[in-house]
């Protein structure tokens, strides 16, 4: 698997990285999207049903499901602290995952160990 210095390289590669304010949301359960995100600095919160369910840090991915044929977003994302993160669209993702294959299984590692944690919850 990728280590964080890995994945955090693959999306400091992006112009522009965006940042959010400790609170403030960067995407809603239920909204459409056509970004993922990758941490570069700070904690972000992922809540469903508006019920916190994790907090990831610096090198974790979410948002992917976007790009891979989800319709619209499956939970809320807001920055837990003050953070930076990188972002992909789909062209960007596509072009991550070609240039470095093992980015896809770390992509769906992440999503794959969210959906197990968030099956428990339930």
């Amino acid at each position: 698997m990728l280590s964080p210095v890995v994945t955090v390289s693959i999306f400091q590669k992006q112009p522009d990285p965006k940042a959010f304010s400790a609170g403030q949301v960067i995407f809603e359960e239920g909204q459409p999207g056509d970004e993922m995100y990758g941490i570069l600095e700070g904690e972000v919160d992922i809540l469903v049903n508006g019920k916190i369910v994790e907090s990831i840090e610096t090198g974790e991915v979410f948002g992917a499901g976007v790009l891979v044929g989800v319709k619209n977003r499956t939970y809320s994302a807001i920055a837990k602290v003050d953070s930076k993160l990188g972002f992909l669209d789909r062209e960007g993702f596509l072009f991550a995952v070609q240039e470095t294959p093992v980015f896809a299984l770390q992509v769906m590692k992440s999503y794959s160990e969210r959906l197990s944690r968030l099956q428990h919850i339930i």
